[in-house]
């Protein structure tokens, strides 16, 4: 009896350990690139914890929306977020997530890892592209020195002139992204930040800090969805999990200031594709 106790003491001991560890890479990811925490998340919850998928999603909603917090707070006081395009990126985004908590609740947990697969694939290849195309991501915020027309333009001092086209491809890409983070639990950074480059001309570093900013609030939106759908809420598992994100955001922010922008895009991207084959590989070949 006594034996059995330490035992399953030990197991909850790890399972804590690994809780926090997984939160610290997804952290990490976050702080890194401002997106594609969630990427990481459910696979890691699914394989490494055990966690069914559908509860998976929620507790890396919860937990990449929390942990995101930790990092568009102290930008949010240096003024680097763009709030008003992050307020409508986001609220767009608010609507499209219990569409996707909505779509979830049909598909059943193969299918959902599968979709997950493939849309790591698509984030893996993006991120590629990226890397290989550094000059469009460092480009300031002044229009001129973007070539590309675009359908939102800046103004001489950077900021974004708000036309009727302009805000309704803001509005498209945030239910977009909405969708996705309700559907698979991401919070969408890896859709956000290059939309928010290439589409609404943004300098890089303000993308990422404006991403962190919207994934907060497209991911609580996520969360309410799952719970007034009558998910039930794993507190102490995500708890643990953001603890580690926490830690994970401070030092990936650290280093993205130290490493080139172009290698962390090329590292990110095949670490991605890596987690799909795993994934695939679990749930369809095993």
């Amino acid at each position: 009896m006594i034996q059995l106790e330490i035992c399953e003491q030990e197991d909850g001991t790890m399972s804590i350990a690994l809780a926090v560890l997984f939160g610290c890479i997804v952290g990490f990811a976050l702080g890194l690139t401002g997106g594609g925490g969630g990427v990481f998340a459910v696979p890691l919850l699914v394989y490494g914890l055990g966690v069914s998928p559908k509860e998976a999603v929620l507790i890396s909603l919860a937990a990449v929306g929390g942990t995101a917090i930790s990092g568009a707070f102290p930008r949010l006081l240096r003024k680097e977020i763009e709030l008003r395009t992050g307020l409508v990126f986001a609220i767009a985004g608010m609507l499209g997530a219990p569409v996707g908590a909505f779509l979830s609740s049909f598909l059943p947990g193969q299918v959902l890892l599968g979709l997950f697969a493939v849309l790591m694939f698509v984030v893996a290849f993006r991120m590629w592209q990226k890397s290989q195309a550094a000059e469009v991501p460092i480009a300031s915020d002044r229009s001129e020195q973007c070539e590309q027309p675009t359908t939102c333009q800046r103004g001489e001092g950077g900021e974004l002139i708000f036309t009727s086209k302009c805000a309704m491809m803001l509005i498209l890409l945030g239910i977009g992204t909405g969708v996705l983070s309700g559907l698979l639990g991401v919070g969408g950074g890896f859709v956000i930040v290059p939309a928010l480059v290439l589409f609404s001309r943004m300098h890089i570093h303000r993308a990422i800090a404006t991403s962190l900013f919207v994934i907060v609030l497209i991911s609580l939106s996520g969360v309410v969805s799952h719970v007034l759908n009558g998910n039930e809420f794993p507190w102490a598992l995500t708890l643990e999990f953001m603890l580690g994100g926490f830690a994970g955001m401070w030092s990936g922010s650290l280093l993205a200031r130290r490493l080139k922008g172009p290698t962390l895009q090329k590292v990110f991207a095949i670490a991605v594709a890596l987690v799909a084959v795993f994934v695939i590989t679990k749930s369809f070949l095993i």
